[in-house]
């Protein structure tokens, strides 16, 4: 059974279309990143799932279930980006209160509420008030409330947005450890930190589904991504023409160049072009197989 379902989804506003005729099919497994500018339908896409509000037209299902119904209780859980926590009680008893909703006893309720404290490395900060944690560590207490209950699906909107490095670290690394049993669905306007963590990639515009991209993709491309130190751009382009089975390279950006082949022998452009690069003494920063997911996004 698909994780979720949506056929011709709609929402209005009004006047204002903020959701048109969407179709998608997502699966359980690896982080489903859901990107746009802002004003896509984004907010709207997670509050449709959530239940929060109903389409103006369309159909959408989770785990064979209408968004908002009792049989989801406890299986999705969602973390909206301006999330807030009560200000006048302790993480804990905060915690352990939406535990109880769940259907945990008091008890069972606290336990619970120490192991997600625990998955975000806070519970030395279990009796402190919101107004003492720094905004990171509010952020990471927001995703504990998120993962009571151990959910099958989890819904993040710019969970890293306004964290210093160390702190989105700690949140990517968390994604990754639980992505065998729960499948994120993470909004955010960071593709680099999307490539990096999700294998498909939704991209919404004006409520319309654009693109769906796979980040395996990339394995069965005829691309590579070359980032250089620094370099001049013109004699680089000229060296690497001069490859054998190479197609054509462009300058998409400063110093980042893409490469297309027609080499069907595994590595061999990507030895070719370190030779080249050897030979030259010309220093490079990366070299992707396939395209960025801005260059398969927006080229």
């Amino acid at each position: 059974m698909s994780l979720v379902i949506c056929k011709g989804l709609s929402k209005s506003y009004g006047d204002k279309q903020a959701l048109k005729q969407v179709d998608i099919t997502l699966n359980a497994g690896s982080p489903i990143a859901l990107v746009g500018p802002n004003g896509a339908g984004k907010t709207t896409l997670f509050s449709l799932l959530c239940g929060y509000i109903s389409p103006t037209s369309g159909d959408v299902s989770l785990f064979g279930h209408k968004p908002g119904s009792a049989a989801l209780l406890g299986r999705i859980a969602s973390l909206p980006q301006d999330a807030a926590l009560d200000p006048n009680l302790d993480i804990i008893s905060q915690l352990s209160f939406f535990a109880t909703l769940q259907g945990y006893s008091n008890k069972a309720a606290k336990a619970e509420a120490l192991r997600v404290l625990g998955l975000v490395d806070l519970v030395d900060s279990a009796k402190q008030k919101p107004k003492a944690l720094s905004h990171g560590m509010a952020k990471r207490v927001s995703i504990a409330q998120a993962l009571i209950g151990s959910p099958e699906l989890v819904l993040l909107d710019e969970p890293t947005a306004g964290l210093d490095p160390a702190n989105a670290k700690k949140i990517r690394e968390l994604v990754k450890s639980l992505s065998g049993n729960t499948t994120f669905i993470i909004s955010s306007h960071n593709l680099d930190e999307l490539e990096k963590l999700c294998d498909q990639v939704l991209y919404l515009e004006h409520g319309q589904l654009r693109h769906s991209v796979s980040m395996n993709e990339s394995q069965h491309e005829d691309y590579l991504t070359l980032t250089m130190q620094h370099c001049d751009p013109q004699a680089l382009i000229e060296a690497v023409l001069n490859l054998a089975d190479i197609s054509s390279i462009e300058e998409r950006q400063s110093n980042q160049f893409l490469i297309k082949h027609n080499s069907e022998q595994v590595y061999a452009i990507e030895i070719a072009l370190l030779n080249l690069l050897k030979d030259k003494n010309w220093q490079y920063k990366a070299i992707l197989k396939g395209r960025t997911l801005e260059e398969k996004l927006f080229s």
